[in-house]
């Protein structure tokens, strides 16, 4: 049972171009936002699809695959774990982020150009 604490898995595409960024040889992040949809019917009959926005970062080797054959629009299945942060914002307010570190990756569909 300890595998389903604090445990995310989504599926959808990628927003938006992934970030990624190299601190030393072999240490590399990932960040992207990945996009889920959910359909279903309102009470007028109408289809409705929502979708919803996810804040993900992937570390090392899932990273360089990320790099490597990833980009905007692409669909994928990801598997990880919730993380909460705070900072202080270039204002001093106080921001808030709520992250999916992903630890598992699984490419759907075909590469998007």
């Amino acid at each position: 049972m300890n595998t389903l604490k604090n445990s995310v898995r989504l599926i959808g595409n990628i927003g938006q171009e992934p970030e990624v960024k190299e601190f030393e040889p072999g240490k590399k992040v990932a960040r992207f936002s990945l996009a889920t949809n959910e359909q279903y019917t309102n009470a007028k009959g109408e289809k409705v699809t929502e979708t919803n926005w996810h804040s993900c970062v992937a570390w090392n080797k899932t990273a360089e695959i990320i790099e490597n054959f990833l980009n905007k629009g692409s669909e994928i299945a990801v598997e990880g774990r919730l993380t909460s942060r705070s900072y202080t914002g270039k204002e001093g307010d106080k921001k808030y982020v709520t992250e999916v570190v992903v630890n598992e990756l699984l490419m759907l569909g075909k590469k998007s150009n």
